[in-house]
């Protein structure tokens, strides 16, 4: 920064540290990795901060909420950089992801909505092969032919999916036929419907996983208001990180 400072304009670590709940150790620790301005230095070498450097950790802390430590990180390098241009990029990128994540909410809400209308796949569903699929039936399970032909899917997609970890069925012992369960053809179908929409398995996972982990379909709604709640969230934070950032790039004019 290199100009003359005015003693009222003068800010210790502790000082920007303070207020945040922040160590003064933090704040140098924010200056060396670039979040904040490089700061003068007195004859002793003792870091000297001014206003616009608590603007700076007021901004950085503004941003964390809505695009997360990393990209808060880059974004303020960016801009003490000069590189505006780029700091926009990665805002850009953020609000990118925040849009596809309600997408995928917006998705995963249709097919659960699909799954409660359409008609369950009853013991019935797996007559007409044999003694093995009456064992199926007795047991309320499907074999892997019919559930593939409920659902328009080739049973090799079936596999697919199960090596995948997105459906978990059933090995009769005695026959080491594969048997679908109603929790079985519950994943199978949400998996069927996400597929549909675009998704790929890496991002179907964790859902299946949060809907085993409900118990089924309708304590997940608990789980989706919250996901609602935490992409809201998200979004105003955006909206106050943008703010800040618009008020240090003024000041940094």
């Amino acid at each position: 920064m290199g100009r003359n400072l005015q003693s009222s304009e003068r800010l210790r670590p502790i000082d920007l540290a303070r207020g945040h709940g922040l160590s003064a150790q933090a704040v140098r620790n924010y200056e060396e990795a670039g979040i904040l301005p490089a700061a003068d230095r007195t004859p002793h070498g003792y870091r000297v901060y001014t206003p616009l450097h608590a603007r700076a950790l007021r901004t950085f802390l503004a941003l964390v909420p809505g695009h997360g430590h990393q990209a808060a990180t880059a974004i303020m390098r960016a801009v003490n950089e000069g590189a505006q241009q780029e700091a926009f990029r990665l805002v850009d990128e953020s609000h990118a992801q925040l849009l596809e994540d309600r997408r995928t909410l917006r998705a995963v809400e249709s097919a659960l909505r699909d799954l409660g209308a359409g008609a369950a796949f009853g013991p019935g569903s797996v007559s007409g092969a044999s003694s093995d699929s009456a064992s199926a039936s007795a047991s309320g399970g499907m074999f892997i032919g019919p559930l593939a032909g409920k659902l328009g899917l080739r049973p090799a997609t079936l596999r697919k999916w199960e090596r995948a970890g997105l459906v978990r069925p059933y090995r009769d012992p005695r026959t080491g036929y594969r048997v679908y369960g109603e929790a079985d053809v519950r994943d199978a179908r949400l998996v069927h419907q996400l597929r549909r929409g675009g998704y790929p398995l890496e991002q179907i996972a964790p859902l299946i996983d949060r809907v085993r982990t409900a118990g089924g379909l309708e304590p997940l709604e608990a789980a989706l208001r919250d996901w609602h709640g935490r992409l809201s969230a998200r979004g105003r934070a955006m909206l106050a990180g943008a703010a800040e950032l618009d008020a240090y790039l003024r000041e940094r004019g």
